[in-house]
């Protein structure tokens, strides 16, 4: 049975060339909190991601890395310059490596009130299953 350790985080670099929903994203990024849980089923990820609208959300699969990325809804005026700002970046970024036990095709996500729940499923090799034994 796989590990929800086997789902790990890595380091996104920034210059991955492949363009972004965010059209002028910001250099830093925050890394959102992530809870981990397994079940018999997959894996669910939950990330707090407040501020972010389902059109600011871009869910990417590129090989076994799933890459998370969010952009808050804060858009300032031209004319106007913040005397103080707690938000200092307006992207959410998270990068995972998605372990072989997993179905990568068959994700489904879901945004309820700036979290995001991902659903993982296994492989129905990698699923529990019951062994039916019979009696002679």
């Amino acid at each position: 049975m796989a590990s929800a350790s086997e789902v790990t985080t890595q380091a996104v670099s920034a210059g991955d060339g492949k363009q972004s929903v965010m059209n002028a994203a910001p250099t830093t990024s925050i890394r959102p909190a992530v809870d981990i849980f397994e079940t018999a089923d997959g894996i669910i990820l939950q990330a707090d991601m407040p501020g972010v609208a389902k059109e600011g959300l871009n869910l990417r699969v590129d090989g076994a890395n799933l890459l998370v990325e969010g952009a808050i809804g804060i858009v300032p005026e031209q004319k106007m310059s913040a005397l103080y700002a707690d938000v200092r970046a307006t992207l959410y970024r998270r990068s995972f490596v998605l372990g072989n036990e997993l179905e990568a095709g068959n994700i489904d996500a879901n945004l309820k009130d700036g979290v995001l729940t991902v659903r993982i499923p296994k492989r129905p090799e990698h699923r529990p299953r019951r062994i039916e034994v019979r009696s002679s």
